[in-house]
């Protein structure tokens, strides 16, 4: 029987913080969270994220001896090689913050860092969707459109670290505005954000619109008025749709992966997402490489961020 191994997984986020014992299987042992509270600042919340750890390492049963490194998920501008993060938008007052050096320090064990979608990408493809995929994309759609890339089954991470921003590839160079500061963003069109802005944008047009009863116009919002019926929600839908598989062909010519795993919020739409965006793939990318792609959901669900920074520390890890 071969040696089991652990490792912890933490996963920093704009408004939870969450900490996981997970063996070299996958299996995690345990998981604690507790909110961010981001606006107390960096310090604060890197107390607050050693507690959460604390707490997952004595819920495991595990000694903290027995843990042979953490992995860290962090949104942001990753150093991953010096483990700074810089300039997270959710986490104000984050300016070249050595957050592997502190989690280091404080735990007493090898720590290595990633951006969040970068670890959700390793994550999948070492025990969800993307198992057994050599040649790998991760997109998470949700607020926004973040992503990772794995080629020849590693993790791709560009020359400076930003490899990856999937969300910020232009689709209209004349298009929407995007949170980035630039205009035509992919995210700016795919993602639940820009799904419920355009409804929001058309109701004025569409007074009868069942959206228009709608107190908070969110994407679950639309999806519900998309399964309802509702006329208004279906083409805005259909639209976005049509943009998804215009940036996942795209994706596809580039780098000609073998498995494209779409997970985030607006995932959950199942099927009346999945049916569209494969049928206009299909349609828009050269047909060779678009049979050799399987456009497939994440597998690894809300403990994801846990176990994607497990897998970064599996694989970063000497030992």
């Amino acid at each position: 029987m071969a040696d089991v191994r652990y490792f912890l997984g933490i996963d920093v986020g704009g408004t939870k913080l969450a900490a996981g014992v997970v063996d070299n299987d996958g299996r995690l042992l345990c998981a604690e969270r507790q909110p961010t509270q981001a606006a107390l600042g960096p310090e604060i919340v890197l107390e607050r994220l050693m507690a959460v750890c604390h707490a997952a390492i004595a819920s495991s049963g595990v000694q903290l001896s027995q843990i042979v490194a953490a992995g860290i998920g962090c949104p942001g501008l990753i150093d991953s090689v010096q483990g700074l993060v810089d300039l997270p938008g959710n986490l104000p007052g984050w300016d070249r913050v050595p957050l592997a050096a502190r989690v280091r320090e404080a735990l007493q064990m090898p720590a290595f860092l990633e951006n969040d979608a970068n670890a959700a990408a390793v994550g999948e493809h070492r025990f969800g969707a993307g198992r057994g995929a050599a040649d790998m994309l991760y997109l998470t759609l949700s607020t926004g459109i973040g992503g990772g890339i794995i080629i020849d089954n590693q993790l791709y991470r560009g020359s400076t670290g930003g490899g990856g921003e999937i969300g910020h590839m232009s689709l209209r160079y004349d298009g929407r505005p995007c949170v980035c500061g630039s205009i035509g963003c992919f995210e700016a069109y795919a993602s639940g954000t820009a799904l419920a802005a355009r409804a929001r944008e058309a109701l004025p047009t569409h007074p009868d619109s069942a959206l228009a009863m709608v107190r908070e116009l969110t994407a679950q919002a639309v999806v519900e008025a998309v399964r309802a019926g509702d006329a208004l929600a279906k083409r805005v839908w259909d639209e976005t749709m049509i943009a998804l598989a215009a940036g996942l062909a795209s994706l596809i010519h580039i780098f000609n992966p073998s498995r494209i795993v779409l997970g985030g919020g607006l995932t959950n739409a199942g099927e009346l997402l999945f049916e569209p965006v494969r049928r206009h793939v299909r349609t828009r990318a050269i047909r060779p490489l678009a049979e050799a792609c399987e456009i497939v959901p994440a597998q690894l669900g809300d403990n994801g961020g846990v176990l994607g920074a497990a897998a970064v520390g599996m694989a970063r890890s000497p030992v």
